[in-house]
Formats: C-alpha cells, sequence, structure tokens
C-alpha cells in the first residue's frame, strides 16, 4: 500500500474528475481503461477477468482489502479522494481496469438464443439498469447501436452491480441496416414501443418467442422511424390509467420477464 497525500499525485490520474462525462470520456476509452466503484463491483470485474491497472481506497478499507490482486493499491484520506474525484467516495473503494476488445457482433448473436438491441440509449443509469436486467432475466447478449452510451463508464457499472462484466455485449452497426443481420442469424426483431397496434408482448406467437431480439429507444423519443421499421413485430406492455409507457430501464424489465418466463 502506498499513502498519497496530494490530489494531483500522477500515480492516481486514472481517478482525477470522475463526474465529469465529457472529460471521462475523453480519457477512459482512449487509455482503454474504465473505472470500478465499491468492493461488490471491483470484486465481480477481477471475477470476470478483468485485469486491474490499480487501486484507490479509504485508508480506512486498505486492512479489509488485503487481498486485492495484481496492481499498485493507493491510498489517501477522505479529503483528498474527494478532491481526486469531485464526489465524496462513500464506498470508499475503486479500481481502474484495462478494457478488453469487444466481440463482434455476429459472435454475441451466435452464441445466444435471446438478446436486447438498444438504439441511442445515451443515459449512464437507464444503460447499467438494462445490463442489470439482461442478466437477471435470461438475456444472452445485448447489442448496442454506435449512439449509445458506454457501457463501462462508473456510473453504468455502478448500476448494473457489474452485471455489464457478466452479459456479452457489442456494437451493432452500421445502424439501422445491421439490424437485418440479426435477423439472417435467425432471430425475430420485436420492437418495443407504445404505438398503437403494437402487439402486447404477452400475447406474442410462440414462434416469435423463440429466438426474440427485443428492441429498446432512448427515454423520451423511443424508437426511430428507421428502426421500427426495421423491425418484424412491433410489441408494447398494456399501460392503465392513462400513463403512456415505463422508464425504458423499467420497460426492458418487464419486457424481459415476459420473453424469458417459460424458460
Amino acid at each position: 500500500m502506498e499513502l498519497v497525500t496530494d490530489p494531483e499525485d500522477e500515480r492516481i490520474a486514472d481517478y482525477r474528475a470522475l463526474t465529469d462525462v465529457a472529460l471521462r470520456t475523453q480519457w477512459e476509452p482512449p487509455h482503454g481503461l474504465f473505472i470500478a466503484e465499491g468492493e461488490l463491483v471491483l470484486r465481480r470485474a477481477l471475477k470476470a477477468g478483468y485485469t486491474p491497472r490499480s487501486y484507490l481506497l479509504d485508508v480506512a478499507r486498505v486492512p479489509a482489502l488485503a487481498d486485492l490482486p495484481g496492481a499498485p493499491v493507493y491510498a489517501a484520506e477522505a479529503q483528498v479522494l474527494r478532491q481526486t474525484t469531485g464526489f465524496h467516495v462513500h464506498r470508499g473503494v475503486l479500481g481502474s481496469f484495462h478494457r478488453r476488445a469487444l466481440p463482434a457482433a455476429a459472435d454475441v448473436l451466435a452464441a445466444a438464443r435471446q438478446v436486447l438491441v438498444c438504439e441511442d440509449v445515451n443515459n449512464h443509469t437507464n444503460l447499467g439498469a438494462i445490463f442489470r436486467s439482461a442478466a437477471g432475466l435470461g438475456m444472452d447478449g445485448v447489442l448496442l447501436s454506435p449512439s449509445c452510451a458506454d457501457p463501462l463508464y462508473r456510473r453504468s457499472v455502478r448500476v448494473s452491480m457489474g452485471e455489464v462484466f457478466a452479459v456479452p455485449y457489442a456494437t451493432l452497426a452500421p445502424w439501422p441496416d445491421a439490424l437485418a443481420a440479426v435477423r439472417a442469424a435467425g432471430f425475430t426483431v420485436l420492437a418495443l414501443t407504445p404505438a398503437a397496434g403494437a402487439v402486447p408482448i404477452h400475447r406474442l406467437d410462440p414462434a416469435a418467442r423463440t429466438r426474440p431480439a427485443l428492441l429498446l429507444g432512448a427515454e423520451g423519443p423511443g424508437l426511430s422511424g428507421p428502426a421500427l421499421a426495421a423491425a418484424d413485430l412491433q410489441v408494447t406492455i398494456p399501460m392503465r390509467s392513462g400513463v403512456d409507457s415505463l422508464n425504458v430501464a423499467a420497460a426492458a424489465a418487464v419486457a424481459c420477464w415476459e420473453l424469458a418466463r417459460d424458460r
């Protein structure tokens, strides 16, 4: 363990300004790293085989984390952590990890029976929650349009409780033309939408449930016209009391449960 007393110490440069999305986007992918926050998430990253670059701990947490493998351990008082990261690190545990090359979309599809496909889901909280639902409710992979948020951004990782490490994912491009490749791989593309005329998801024909690819759009605008046109079917979650739709992460959870309930 190495004690750090200066928030500008270059040894902990990976952890600077963690709340600045624009800055982190410019720093993390180009440097091939991501940040895991909290002991549970950090250990899930290790279990998934990600290689650590370093750890940054509150000095009070050091004794409980003496077994951390494979990288320098830096410790600092809470005030130094706050000045470095830009927020109160109440879990007192951060880790910087090397990214891995993403698989090809074709490889994710080849190993899957049911997948999620996201278009322009650029809210990190929603994306993390979608990954957690995918992992917990039986989806085998997630495909992302090029405009989606980074699943390995700290907030996405934290909201997913580290399940982004457990679910294979890939970028699907060009968008939306590559949806044809999803269909060619044997999947039925199901566009989730509140539009009138969409099929209630619980009334889907069994054939459409065999290998579903559930297509989700961004919070607010939903799926684009070209994405809807590229789908095999439009499906909906029936709503009551004049509510037109659910948050995209909540809708993903309901739809995933419905598609996986017989399995």
